[in-house]
């Protein structure tokens, strides 16, 4: 066990994955995944685990959550939990607390990924980040669509923290704009997170079916990609190849909002399960179709981190400066 107990933690709207991180280096031990639905709260499922490991109570606490952090709170998306700072602080005894979104700890990780955890997507494929200053973006769909960024300067890091899924969905082509129309019936807003999520890939396929004649047609996310993948469903691979073109049209508009010209990086549960369908996808095509814009968008790579825990080595780097503050 870590001479100083630091906990950390990568929260979502489905699953809590806790571990404690190294005092010595960046780095964590004794990970441990539990349902969020489980445990009435963070606190109770934060007692479970250092229970279930034999762990004092912990010294620092550093907590990545999938929802933004307000005023040292942080409500999850999808999911019944909240985290606020002073209640962590009273209950598990321990003044150090910090939060963080989920993708400003993935934002962390990138630094510290090993070499062999990042996988070029398209024909950009420079690997090394640029030592003295570069400035990235994360985009990931998962339960829902988390982007964020990072740039360094010198020495110093700092994440770009925002809800980039949350934007308007904008169509650019003729399918996409009928699209648009169908899910307005089912949503008073479209942001691009109702179609480029585990929820938003049901809500296409939903959308082509109805478009096509048939409003009854539902599958599950994981249902449409294996229909896809066995040729038995054609709106299913419709709706794959629609999916990967639309998460490359936001990971474009993200690289030009944040101006990341060394990279895109790509997180989430999905994009890590379909590889394969990724790389041949029209992705890298809609990344780059920025009109003119395009000689700048076909230099910037785009890299599919294939790191299953890059949220929670974010949160042990963070664990770590907090640490070390105080030491």
């Amino acid at each position: 066990m870590n001479k100083r107990t630091l906990l950390i933690g990568d929260i979502g709207g489905t699953n809590a994955r806790f571990a404690l991180a190294r005092s010595d280096k960046i780095g964590f031990d004794h990970a441990m995944t539990l349902q969020c639905a489980d445990f009435p709260s963070p606190v109770t499922a934060i007692s479970h685990y250092l229970e279930a490991i034999a762990a004092p109570h912990p010294d620092a606490i550093c907590l990545a959550a999938a929802g933004p952090v307000i005023g040292g709170a942080v409500s999850v998306t999808n999911n019944h939990w909240s985290l606020e700072s002073a209640e962590l602080r009273n209950d598990l005894k321990t003044d150090q607390v910090k939060l963080l979104n989920d993708f400003e700890a993935i934002a962390w990780s990138i630094p510290h990924l090993a070499p062999r955890f990042i996988e070029s997507i398209g024909q950009v494929s420079r690997r090394t980040l640029p030592p003295e200053t570069f400035r990235v973006a994360i985009v990931g769909p998962g339960t829902g669509l988390g982007t964020a960024g990072l740039y360094k300067s010198g020495n110093h890091l700092f994440p770009l923290v925002g809800e980039g899924g949350h934007i308007e969905f904008a169509p650019k082509s003729k399918v996409q704009i009928e699209l648009l129309e169908v899910l307005r019936d089912r949503y008073e807003r479209v942001s691009v997170e109702r179609l480029v999520s585990g929820a938003g890939i049901e809500n296409i396929y939903w959308a082509l079916n109805v478009l096509r004649g048939d409003k009854r047609k539902h599958l599950s996310a994981a249902d449409i990609f294996s229909a896809a993948s066995d040729g038995t469903d054609s709106v299913a691979a419709d709706s794959v190849q629609l999916f990967f073109e639309l998460l490359g049209q936001v990971a474009g508009d993200i690289a030009l909002v944040l101006g990341a010209q060394d990279g895109v990086y790509l997180a989430g549960g999905i994009v890590k399960r379909y590889p394969e369908i990724l790389h041949i996808s029209g992705f890298r095509n809609a990344f780059e179709s920025k009109g003119h814009h395009r000689s700048m968008m076909e230099k910037i790579p785009t890299r599919l981190i294939t790191y299953d825990e890059a949220g929670l080595l974010g949160a042990a780097y963070c664990a770590l400066e907090l640490a070390l503050e105080v030491s």
